[in-house]
């Protein structure tokens, strides 16, 4: 821990220009906590710092371009999952902002909090004898809120509760009020079908199941989020086969042959599903971004920590979109995929 705190607190102290003296105080005040705690507390400007460059360095991200607007909220004073809950609110209600949303991070206590879901908001799985209904990837956790005494109402559709667990107490179910969820019906510019198929997604995609990492402390509560990229919804979330695997439907509704592959039928479906999420988040006022220009912003981003002298790392498989990405710079680019720190990693599902 010591040698990672002084390595952060190096590369903070550098990167915002604060003079070397300060930082030399600041280190040895660092290390004499460390001796004798065993860790150290990090200030609210270390962590706000330490989150941005978690999101610099975030090689799976392609819209790192804007890592210094993130907004950090610091609840690490909260241990009770009633407070706990009511700052998750806040974070959903702030980062939502009626639809121009707010890259936002709020930082929990690394001792004892853990908040159990994948996402703040995310859809409700169940296995039904007819197959499942809603997100067949949220099965498993949608069982472990049933067994947890949550009742949904079995549609393609349902919020799931928020798990929140302090220390090694029973986790508790907190239901989010319909009023902090923001959800966008997908329609299509010209296919006035389109809105039959009755489909709809959620604003703000945020992540709540990684810990971020700074200066060799671990937050394992620290939910984050920027905006959609519109594929994650239109080629992922909602046309994945072992998702909701609209494709089929949307390929019938458009009177293609789908008995044959040699008729991209899959791949004119994609690009209507994927032009209706984004025309749809669009004239409802949603933030999202097109992979097209995300690719742009991306090569902004590499320009820029090309100029600070940093080198850019990246998750190649992940930075390319999944529509069309031979016509991106991204495809054509190897990337190293080293990992530096600060940053946001996986961590095993408390469940």
């Amino acid at each position: 821990m010591l040698n990672e705190a002084k390595n952060f607190i190096q590369m903070y102290y550098d990167e915002t220009g604060q003079s070397e003296q300060e930082m030399e105080t600041r280190l040895i005040e660092v290390e004499q906590q460390i001796l004798k705690q065993g860790t150290y507390e990090q200030t609210l400007d270390e962590l706000s710092y330490g989150a941005k460059m978690a999101w610099r360095n975030s090689n799976k991200c392609i819209g790192r371009l804007f890592w210094q607007s993130l907004n950090v909220l610091d609840k690490r004073d909260l241990h009770t999952e009633e407070s706990i809950f009511e700052s998750l609110l806040e974070h959903i209600d702030f980062a939502t902002n009626n639809g121009r949303i707010r890259p936002t991070i709020t930082v929990f206590s690394s001792q004892d909090v853990r908040i159990w879901n994948h996402q703040l908001i995310r859809y409700a799985g169940y296995e039904t004898e007819n197959g499942i209904i809603g997100d067949p990837d949220s099965v498993v956790f949608t069982k472990v809120c049933q067994n947890l005494g949550w009742n949904g109402n079995n549609g393609p559709f349902d919020v799931l509760p928020l798990v929140i667990q302090i220390k090694d107490n029973p986790p508790k179910l907190f239901e989010i009020p319909k009023a902090s969820i923001l959800e966008v019906p997908i329609r299509h510019p010209e296919f006035s079908w389109f809105k039959d198929l009755e489909l709809k997604w959620y604003a703000v995609p945020m992540i709540s199941n990684m810990k971020l990492e700074v200066g060799g402390i671990s937050y394992i509560a620290a939910p984050f989020n920027g905006w959609y990229m519109g594929t994650e919804i239109g080629a992922r979330n909602l046309a994945d086969d072992n998702r909701y695997n609209m494709l089929p439907t949307i390929a019938e509704y458009m009177g293609l042959n789908t008995k044959s592959n040699a008729s991209l039928w899959k791949d004119r479906a994609l690009v209507e599903l994927n032009a209706a999420v984004l025309y749809s988040y669009k004239e409802d006022g949603v933030s999202i971004v097109d992979h097209h220009t995300a690719a742009q912003q991306f090569k902004r981003f590499e320009t820029n920590e090309l100029q600070a002298g940093r080198d850019v790392t990246g998750n190649w498989s992940w930075l390319i979109p999944p529509l069309a990405p031979a016509t991106t710079h991204i495809f054509h680019k190897p990337y190293a995929n080293d990992k530096k720190t600060p940053n946001y990693f996986y961590q095993r599902e408390p469940y």
